[in-house]
This record gives structure tokens, C-alpha cells and sequence, in this order.
């Protein structure tokens, strides 16, 4: 009898409940313990193949240029690009190009931003905004940025808030079509539940509505951000004037004015380079945390 007491009293102890902070049941079979990755993993699996595609592709590029399958004029060699960066470097100019473009770049989609987020809530919450504005939002969304900027010259003529109104106009539709597709991939559960506890409104919009849609509203955020790039690299070939400065469009359009196939190349890397490295640095850290915060990114 006493051992019976015993026993049971062992298995009250062993079935007591667990502290506050730990988990249990389901969440505990799902967590895993945070492990710091070796950096030997982390450079074979993150650093080794962009640069293995990065030597190949030079690789396949000096070859062409050994076997003559164009002319010099046509087909630069990496070397004589090299030499481009090089001499762009030691002038004082390749930060100034690449800053010029950037900084518009950033703040373009910043305003950019500012307005998309509020039009993409008010299209998806109210039907008649939505009937009246989403067609036209998706048929700007198609349209090639180029258009729109002989009207913004002829409009507002060859300064930075040209520049501005196009990369406006190419990535606010990107942004507010993808809360919107966010918004109506929420659960309407969610919304039901958020309305019994009282968040209506800008408390739902901000509590219940925003979180719940935040990864349709990342990837809006980053084909936006691809529409401003682009946006802006159009109007910088497009229109050119001494007050603008030289970003990396006005120097692809310098290097085919000057027939520099190497200043062209140069120009084309730093486009592409700027571009992967804000993807990298900002919009794929964000939309990992955001998966992995949902459960969805647990393997890398």
C-alpha cells in the first residue's frame, strides 16, 4: 500500500504542470533548439555557388572573347571592364554613380511605399473603392515604366521630381496589389475574431488585418522595390540633363553613345549588382523572418 502511495505520488510530481515559459504538447514536438551554423556549412552552402556561377560565367566570357565570336568593339573582354571599374574608381566617380541612382532609388520607394500601403488597406476593405480603383491599379501594374516618362518630362520637365513620379508610378500599384492579394488570403476567422475582441477599424487594420497579411505584403514590398529599379534605370536613359547627375542609367546611355562596349558592361554589373545586393541585405532577411516567424521557413 505504502509503495502504491509512493508511486503515485511520483507520477504527481512527474505530471505537474510545466512552467509558464516552457512549451508543451504539439509546440513542443515542433520546436527545435537554435544551432549555431558551422562556418564551414554556411560557406559551402551560401557563399560557394553564387561564386562558382560567378567564375563560370567570366569563365564562358573570356572564352567567347578568345574565340573572336565578335568583334572587340562588340564584345568586351572582362579584362578592359575591369580596367573601366578600375579607372571609374580612381577618378572619384563609381561611388558617385552608384549613390546618385540608389539614393532615388530608396527614397522613391519609400514614398512609394507610403502611399501603396494605405491605398492597397482602403481597396481591400471597401468594395467600392475596390470595384472602382483594382482594374485600373492591375492595368498600371502591366504597364512598362518606360511609358511614363516623356509625360513626366513634358509635365514636370528634366529635375529629381521626374524621376520621383515615375518610380510612383511603377511601384505603387506592385505595393498595393500585393497587401490586397495579402488581404484576401487572410483567414476570415481571423477577422471575425478580431472584431468580437473590439479591434475594428484602424485598430483592425493594425492589429488583426496588417499581420495577418504581412507575407503577401512583403512580396508586393519586393516586386516593388523591382518596379522602382527599373523605373528609375528607364528614366535615367531616357532623360538626361547636366542637373540630374550621372546615375547608372545616364551611364549605360554614355557608354552607347560612346560606343564603350566595356563602359555598357560596366554599367549593366553595377545595375545588377545594386540590385541583388538590396535583395540580399534587406527584402530576403525580412521575408525569411517573416516565413520563419509562421512556421513556413524552419529548414533554412
Amino acid at each position: 500500500m505504502a509503495s502504491t502511495e509512493k508511486a503515485a505520488g511520483v507520477t504527481e510530481r512527474t505530471a505537474a504542470p510545466q512552467d509558464p515559459d516552457d512549451l508543451a504538447g504539439l509546440d513542443a514536438l515542433e520546436s527545435a533548439q537554435t544551432v549555431r551554423t558551422p562556418l564551414r556549412e554556411t560557406l559551402l552552402r551560401k557563399v560557394l555557388p553564387p561564386v562558382t556561377a560567378v567564375a563560370l560565367v567570366l569563365a564562358v566570357w573570356q572564352i567567347l572573347v578568345w574565340a573572336e565570336v565578335a568583334p572587340p568593339y562588340k564584345l568586351a573582354s572582362p579584362s578592359d571592364v575591369w580596367g573601366e571599374v578600375r579607372e571609374a574608381w580612381l577618378q572619384g566617380t563609381l561611388l558617385d554613380y552608384i549613390w546618385t541612382s540608389v539614393s532615388r532609388g530608396l527614397l522613391g520607394f519609400l514614398l512609394a511605399l507610403a502611399i501603396g500601403t494605405p491605398l492597397g488597406l482602403l481597396v481591400a476593405r471597401v468594395s467600392f473603392v475596390r470595384a472602382a480603383i483594382g482594374p485600373i491599379l492591375s492595368g498600371l501594374q502591366s504597364l512598362p515604366s518606360v511609358a511614363w516618362v516623356p509625360p513626366a518630362v513634358i509635365w514636370l520637365g528634366l529635375n529629381d521630381s521626374m524621376m520621383y513620379a515615375v518610380i510612383l508610378l511603377g511601384a505603387v500599384p506592385s505595393i498595393a496589389n500585393g497587401l490586397v492579394a495579402g488581404i484576401d488570403q487572410i483567414p476570415p476567422l481571423f477577422l471575425r475574431a478580431g472584431r468580437t475582441l473590439g479591434a475594428t477599424g484602424l485598430r483592425g487594420a493594425r492589429y488583426i488585418v496588417m499581420p495577418a497579411a504581412l507575407p503577401g505584403y512583403v512580396a508586393g514590398l519586393k516586386q516593388g522595390w523591382a518596379f522602382s529599379w527599373r523605373s528609375l534605370m528607364a528614366a535615367e536613359i531616357i532623360a538626361s540633363s547636366p542637373d540630374l547627375g550621372v546615375g547608372l542609367g545616364q551611364l549605360l546611355e554614355n557608354g552607347r553613345n560612346n560606343s564603350s562596349m566595356s563602359q555598357v558592361f560596366l554599367a549593366i554589373l553595377l545595375i545588377l549588382c545594386v540590385g541583388i545586393a538590396i535583395d540580399l541585405l534587406i527584402f530576403s532577411p525580412l521575408e525569411r523572418r517573416v516565413l520563419r516567424g509562421r512556421g513556413l521557413l524552419t529548414g533554412r
